[in-house]
């Protein structure tokens, strides 16, 4: 793919340039020019700014997952109180730098909502205070917790689904294939434009990493901070080079057209239909990286939550 021609970039659609458009011209700092933890608070604040409100639900639970390091900070969504409910673990993005329960909350809200499945989330360690792989260790443990202690919450763990965007669907990728290694029961693993490799520049990187909110400069920032110690094995951070995928849990992987990652989220699905997984690919056109987050202004957040809700209901009835 990152051989043939460059493709030239697709329009965005009205809302999202509007909404470029008043970024711009609000003059906010990079978070890429920004200390962590203003990067942070950056962060949080704009995805405050941009997602739907939150959704209420019959069950918020504020509870601990027991780490590696220690105690990890979880959530829980459900639209019910009703015991043994399905479990999606969810990870969110931030380039393993930002991000945290907080600003995935509206859309796992959403989707508890439209699933019926119990929903959780973590705030795994963040670089550069624990470089990576800290954060994945994190969400592997959670996953495995989930898996296992699931019950005493009154969730079945043995019907899992993992996802996260941007980071987080490296993560997730990572965590699937821990869980096959692992023979831990996992329904479906959920990639919004996942970072599957590091090292090949590809056409929609050509087009997309400068004028957008995903810019070459931000993702090398996010790099620099997160590197530590050479991962275990390569995929521990480019799933897209695990040795097998061959027996990983099915996939869905939603794109964003605009978006510097979109041909690494194709190249992971070819590599996973390459090894006989199933894979469903939707890619929503002319809107950009972290759109799932951006539901007051572009509309194709919500379809999104919807279609995830609607993956994960038909994964877990299988």
């Amino acid at each position: 793919m990152a051989d043939m021609p460059p493709v030239p970039p697709a329009p965005f659609t009205p809302a999202t340039q509007a909404l470029l458009d008043n970024i711009r011209r609000a003059g906010f700092p990079p978070i890429h020019t920004l200390p962590p933890d203003q990067a942070r608070a950056s962060y949080r604040m704009g995805v405050g700014a941009m997602a739907v409100p939150g959704r209420e639900l019959a069950r918020v639970q504020d509870f601990e997952i027991p780490g590696p390091a220690g105690a990890l900070p979880a959530r829980l969504w459900a639209a019910s109180h009703d015991t043994g409910l399905p479990v999606f673990l969810y990870l969110h993005g931030g380039g393993f730098v930002v991000g945290g329960i907080d600003t995935c909350e509206a859309m796992c809200r959403e989707i508890a909502h439209h699933s019926g499945a119990a929903v959780v989330a973590v705030d795994y360690r963040l670089a550069p205070e624990h470089k990576y792989p800290a954060g994945m260790d994190d969400c592997v443990a959670a996953f495995t917790w989930l898996s296992q202690q699931g019950h005493t919450l009154g969730l079945d763990g043995s019907r899992m689904a993992v996802g996260g965007d941007s980071a987080g669907g490296t993560l997730a990728a990572v965590v699937a294939l821990h869980a096959r290694d692992a023979g831990l029961p996992l329904a479906l693993q959920v990639l919004f434009y996942p970072s599957v490799q590091l090292g090949m520049v590809t056409d929609s990187f050509k087009a997309y990493s400068q004028g957008t909110l995903l810019t070459e400069d931000l993702m090398r920032w996010f790099e620099r901070q997160a590197r530590g110690e050479r991962p275990a094995q390569r995929w521990h951070r480019e799933p897209l080079h695990a040795e097998d995928h061959r027996g990983v849990a099915p996939a869905w992987i939603g794109l964003a057209q605009c978006d510097a990652l979109t041909d690494e989220g194709h190249l992971y699905a070819e590599r996973l239909r390459a090894a006989d997984v199933p894979v469903t690919v939707r890619e929503w056109p002319g809107v950009l990286h972290d759109f799932i987050n951006m539901g007051r202004f572009i509309q194709e957040a919500g379809q999104a939550h919807l279609a995830v809700a609607e993956a994960l209901r038909n994964a877990f009835a299988r």
